[in-house]
């Protein structure tokens, strides 16, 4: 483990040089991608998808002239809403959840069409591709960025297999901060809420010559809890995030070249989030608490934290007029504690300590061709190599003499992949896009897992002394290889309109239960020894692939007060890998198995709308402007095939399973005002957002799954002339709703139907488990920027 983070960061090291050196010695030319024009890209969308310039296909494009689907949001939009992180633009993208992962603030379960992933342990992959200034962020760990020094963030819905990293067979999130102005800046915003709601970003820059730029942004984002721990006395769902971002940019604003380097650093100190019990305990009888937002959990060793940094270099120089060579190299790091107490009650009844310690070193290259005519194309290649290692504890001290199940599972990803991605005009009407991608992908796992009695493991300072032999004790590798094409046609009877169909197709590597020991054991090895390979049969999962077809339309009308995009699409989705845990026996022994399976297909059907429209413009004789953006996304997402081990005998269980945190609609709409205010403006808006019932779990749970709900946002806005200085106030969610965001459940259930035993009976612990995590209660807040 440590030899292999030795190499990752003397890799690292070298690669960032080499790198640099490439570009600066081979560039002499001219125009940048979009960090040359962050002034295009921060063009608010007054109802006109043709003004918003995005890089969904690695290179600056109207949003109009995209034939896939793609929702941006520039850097002011956020603002005036007063988003505070990235989960909240799942609101207004359709068929799109982002949210925190149960326990903790900086953890992201991300779905989008249905596929995506919410298990954080190592050796599960996401299946949306995240990425911070170009650079794919390989783990879930400090994922939930928070919003500050942004430019703009785009969501690309289906799979992205040809132009983007990994694991992109669900879509991509694309955070872009903001590239240095050429004057001195200095920026600070400050934001007091309820909760006690303290925020302060401070963002200067300033030219050092005609070339050189230097700057940074340091935030402190800090909040009160929603509730309290009645156990432990600290607050539950509180904030204290300490975050910065440094930067050296070099050319750029008509030079040749552009490089951009980067540096980031985020340390969340928030108290671990415990859940609220959704049934009385079963041992001690303890009721189900009034406030969903307070828990009795006692499990606080170790302390939560969160701690991420990275370096990047995002280099691009023009090597002739038609000739462009980019380079984004990158490291990055983060390591985690979350104490998790599943049960939510003092007991050590099914408490799990957990480490995640994370490491990526990545190196990107693309030639793009533009001749300014009929052909655009790009080239490139990636590299990452990763470690991702867990270490968790699984103590049930209530159910068996201190029982605790240790798991440390380590996991190392070495990948690459060669792509390539061209648009051709056939006419002035006509265009037809194409491209693939060819990955190779390696993934070598080493997993113990060992009981202990009388306490917990050693790695988290307990007592325990080793019982009986490790029942899992296993390392090994596979490769996984696939080409994934895409090829699209567009139509555009005028340059505001265009009618596309396409398809493409994504595909994430497979790999090893991180969990050790699982319920689907063969019955002549259950314990898992290795013998002859066994063990690699029933702890390996397969790799998952998704075909997807796609027709779209996106135009603007009457001359550009509205801009309409609209996509359906259909996605054959194959060997679904579906992670879990559950309560087992092994060896007389009451613990805690994993379950992987590839559910064997799944079909995926959509629609979905957006739109931006003035509605009204100087109707009350003010230079005033009455504005209407909207969303809406209708998904029938089904398994056809979902092969489960009942009693031995392997059953299609399809159709009593659901696909997870993928509601079948969801909507949105934002009416906005502006007025001038002497020379001034005074904005309102307000949002209405809309899921409908949403599924937690793969297997439905009447106290888990979170039925229909709305959510009303508003926010009023004072912006002074000059945009010096501005001052909003903002409310969330101001109905007060409580609506689950994922939960956890030990409790026996048919294993056909998924139907929970009557009466209730816990298969881990003794107290039962049925824990629920909730979304962010009404807040209200005022924020103030000042510019100079």
């Amino acid at each position: 483990m440590n030899k292999a983070r030795f190499r990752v960061r003397e890799v690292s090291a070298l690669a960032l040089l080499a790198g640099l050196g490439a570009l600066v010695v081979s560039a002499p030319a001219t125009a940048q991608e979009a960090e040359a024009a962050p002034a295009q890209a921060e063009t608010p969308p007054e109802a006109t998808g043709g003004a918003i310039i995005v890089t969904a296909r690695r290179r600056e494009e109207r949003l109009v002239d995209v034939p896939i689907a793609v929702t941006s949001f520039s850097g002011e939009q956020l603002a005036k809403t007063g988003a505070l992180d990235v989960t909240e633009i799942a609101q207004s993208a359709p068929n799109v959840t982002l949210e925190p992962s149960r326990g903790t603030n900086s953890t992201l379960s991300a779905f989008i069409r249905g596929i995506g992933q919410q298990d954080p342990v190592s050796g599960f992959e996401q299946g949306v591709g995240i990425y911070l200034d170009d650079v794919y962020l390989n783990r879930p760990q400090a994922a939930v960025l928070d919003i500050y020094d942004v430019e703009r963030i785009e969501v690309l819905r289906g799979p992205q297999g040809t132009l983007y990293g990994r694991n992109t067979i669900g879509g991509a999130v694309k955070y872009v901060t903001r590239n240095m102005p050429m004057e001195p800046s200095i920026k600070v915003r400050g934001t007091l809420g309820t909760y006690d709601q303290a925020d302060v970003v401070v963002t200067a820059s300033t030219p050092l010559t005609d070339l050189v730029r230097v700057g940074g942004s340091f935030a402190r984002l800090s909040r009160g809890g929603f509730g309290d721990n009645l156990t432990t006395g600290e607050e539950n769902y509180n904030k204290d995030i300490w975050a910065g971002r440094a930067s050296l940019e070099i050319g750029g604003y008509g030079e040749p070249v552009l490089i951009k380097i980067s540096g980031d650093y985020t340390k969340d100190n928030s108290n671990a989030r415990g859940g609220h019990r959704l049934i009385p305990g079963f041992s001690s009888g303890a009721p189900v608490l009034d406030d969903v937002y307070d828990t009795r959990g006692g499990l606080m060793d170790p302390a939560q934290y969160v701690e991420a940094y990275g370096l990047s270099m995002n280099a691009t120089a023009d090597l002739s007029d038609t000739l462009t060579l980019k380079s984004i190299s990158a490291w990055r790091k983060d390591s985690s504690a979350s104490p998790i107490d599943f049960d939510a009650l003092p007991a050590v009844d099914l408490d799990v300590p957990a480490y995640y310690r994370n490491e990526q070193l990545s190196q990107e290259f693309q030639l793009q061709y533009d001749d300014g005519g009929a052909l655009q194309a790009l080239v490139g290649f990636y590299y990452l190599t990763a470690t991702a290692d867990t270490q968790f504890d699984v103590r049930l001290f209530t159910a068996f003499d201190g029982l605790t199940a240790f798991t440390q599972a380590d996991v190392d990803t070495d990948t690459w992949a060669a792509f390539a991605d061209f648009t051709l005009d056939i006419t002035d009407q006509l265009s037809l896009s194409g491209g693939g991608r060819y990955t190779w992908d390696k993934r070598s796992a080493s997993i113990l897992r060992q009981n202990y009695l009388g306490g917990g493991s050693p790695v988290f300072g307990g007592a325990g002394i080793p019982f009986g032999e490790a029942s899992t004790n296993f390392s090994g590798s596979a490769t996984f290889k696939k080409f994934t094409p895409r090829v699209s046609l567009s139509f555009k009877p005028t340059p505001d309109h265009n009618i596309y169909g396409g398809f493409s197709q994504g595909f994430k590597g497979g790999g090893f239960d991180p969990r050790g020991v699982g319920v689907n054991a063969p019955t002549s090895n259950p314990r898992g020894i290795p013998s002859d390979g066994e063990i690699a049969d029933y702890l390996s999962f397969d790799p998952e692939t998704v075909n997807s077809y796609e027709i779209g339309y996106k135009g603007n009308l009457f001359g550009g007060d509205l801009y309409v995009a609209l996509a359906a699409f259909h996605m054959d989705y194959s060997d679904v890998q579906i992670p879990g845990s559950a309560g087992c026996t092994v060896d007389g022994i009451p613990t805690f198995c994993g379950v992987i399976t590839n559910a064997g297909k799944a079909k995926i059907d959509g629609i979905e709308l957006e739109t931006n429209a003035t509605l009204a413009r100087d109707f009350l004789g003010m230079g005033d402007r009455l504005t209407f953006a909207g969303s809406l996304g209708w998904i029938d997402a089904r398994y056809t095939e979902y092969e489960g081990l009942i009693a031995g005998v392997p059953t299609d269980v399809s159709d009593y399973r659901k696909i997870q945190n993928t509601p079948e609609w969801t909507g949105s709409g934002t009416l906005g005002y502006e007025t001038p205010v002497g020379d001034g403006d005074l904005s309102f808006s307000s949002t209405l957002s809309f899921r409908s019932k949403t599924y937690q779990f793969e297997v439905p749970n009447p106290y888990l799954d979170q039925g229909s709900y709305a959510l009303i946002d508003a926010s009023i806005v004072y912006t002074a002339p000059g945009g010096n200085w501005s001052l909003g106030v903002h409310g969330k969610n101001l109905t007060d709703k409580r609506y689950k965001t994922s939960g956890y459940t030990f409790m026996a259930a048919d294993p056909l139907t998924g139907a929970l035993a009557s009466p209730l009976t816990p298969t881990l612990g003794t107290e039962g488990t049925l824990t629920a995590f909730y979304g962010n209660p009404r807040q209200v807040f005022v924020t103030a920027s000042l510019e100079f």
